[in-house]
């Protein structure tokens, strides 16, 4: 045997993160100050175990910073912040797999059980990601408690469509399942993996009752099966759970007959990190596992509560392979006031990219963001994609959104989304409409986890 599930160690990992009932009795009634005490002990034992890898020795001590000089945290802001720009020049440093993941660095010579899987390319050149095994199954774990948070039974049947290949996404989605649930598992992938019209035989066939993924696929799969003749609202989905971020939950849930929708965030490196649960209060986070800071995209200095900010994370979980310490996702959310009725801090969920985001006339435009703006609007169909131009010495954009056949050609149409657009926004941008499915090829809905939104000319 590899030793995988012996270095997982997955009894006590249950104990340190409970699932289900325990979770709901246990860490998540912990009182702030007890809570703080669980945090302080590991995140103690992931900067020793930090210090052990290339990566953060080096940009530490750049800073000055020795090991005695961080002694709990409140002294996090210290050290600075790293995001995948980091990661990438790190691989430059050492390619082809960089410094940052301490595979070599035990200190032992006992190598670890090590995962290794690829982001998704969206943002840029694919990531490495690496993982050992306790990391993994804890991250696994998490999931499988937010799932069971949002409703998922033994009896359920779920058809996932995460990715496959390189990426992380569908390996972790059906590990979170098959290792800590009893729920049958349809690892579908996605429309390239398993056409589009395949998938929805498949959800009716099998008597899917729960979906998991991106939202716009989810969308998409309703629209491909009214196409085949097939009303969604009449198949056996009562529950969705994924990245739902700011789109129109209950048009989602119309689609699907009434299902019960789910958000949750998390990015590869880290797993899930916080979940929308029963109240629909927000993202509850799992401060158990992670310390979650949002900060600034200029200033790297922390935003209060009510104000958007990066998502900056602290693992507090990962102490095997790739130790992870202020990372600063660049995804942008808002932290809500007040606890949840867990008394867990909570965000509003996904809001955009900072390093995705359009400067028009000095107003920020987040790309991924403007689903949920033109879902206000009837003859939107839900699918788009920006174009950027850059005209003399100012960027301007487009929105090619598609809609309704019997919408096309009509200029009052254009015109209402440019004037819903502009009053969101707070900027004007152009509008262009295409008919349903004409931006697939622009967003490549069908062939990737999360479609593009942002094409710069």
């Amino acid at each position: 045997m590899s030793g995988y599930f012996e270095e997982a160690r997955i009894a006590e990992l249950m104990r340190a993160y409970p699932i289900g009932q325990a979770y709901l009795d246990d860490t998540a009634r912990l009182s702030r100050d007890e809570l703080r005490q669980v945090q302080e002990k590991r995140f103690a034992e992931v900067m020793a175990r930090a210090w052990q890898v290339p990566f953060y020795r080096r940009r530490w001590s750049a800073e000055g910073i020795e090991p005695g000089d961080i002694r709990g945290l409140d002294d996090i802001e210290k050290l600075p912040p790293f995001s995948k720009a980091d990661l990438m020049a790190s691989i430059g440093v050492a390619p082809p797999l960089g410094d940052y993941h301490g595979i070599e660095s035990l200190g032992d010579g006992e190598r670890p059980s090590v995962v290794l899987h690829t982001t998704s390319g969206t943002t840029g050149a694919p990531q490495p990601l690496f993982f050992g095994a306790w990391d993994r199954e804890v991250q696994n774990l998490l999931l499988a408690r937010a799932y069971r948070l949002q409703g998922l039974r033994d009896d359920d049947i779920a058809h996932a469509v995460y990715g496959f290949g390189m990426v992380n996404g569908g390996h972790y989605i059906r590990e979170a399942i098959l290792h800590f649930t009893k729920a049958l598992f349809l690892p579908a992938g996605t429309g390239l993996e398993t056409p589009s019209v395949q998938q929805v035989q498949l959800i009716q066939r099998f008597g899917a009752t729960v979906l998991l993924g991106f939202v716009d696929y989810i969308k998409r799969l309703a629209s491909v099966a009214k196409e085949q003749g097939i009303d969604p609202a009449e198949l056996d989905v009562r529950m969705i759970s994924g990245q739902i971020g700011q789109d129109d939950r209950d048009e989602v849930s119309a689609m699907w007959g009434g299902a019960d929708v789910f958000d949750w965030y998390g990015v590869g490196d880290t797993g899930i990190i916080a979940t929308e649960g029963p109240d629909k209060d927000g993202l509850h986070l799992f401060e158990d596992a992670h310390f979650v800071e949002l900060l600034d995209p200029e200033t790297d200095q922390p935003v209060a509560a009510g104000h958007p900010g990066n998502i900056c994370v602290t693992c507090l979980f990962k102490t095997t392979v790739y130790p992870i310490i202020r990372y600063d996702t660049k995804d942008v959310t808002t932290e809500l006031a007040g606890p949840s009725d867990l008394g867990q801090r909570r965000i509003a969920g996904f809001q955009g990219r900072s390093d995705n985001m359009v400067k028009l006339r000095g107003v920020n435009v987040y790309p991924t963001a403007i689903g949920a703006h033109l879902q206000e609007h009837g003859d939107a169909l839900g699918e788009y994609i920006c174009r950027v131009d850059r005209k003399g010495d100012r960027e301007e954009m487009t929105v090619i959104v598609e809609v309704r056949t019997d919408a096309l050609g009509r200029s009052e149409v254009k015109r209402e989304l440019a004037t819903l657009l502009r009053q969101k926004l707070g900027v004007e941008v152009g509008v262009e409409t295409v008919g349903a499915g004409e931006t697939a090829d622009l967003t490549q809905i069908d062939s990737r986890q999360k479609p593009i939104r942002l094409l710069s000319l």
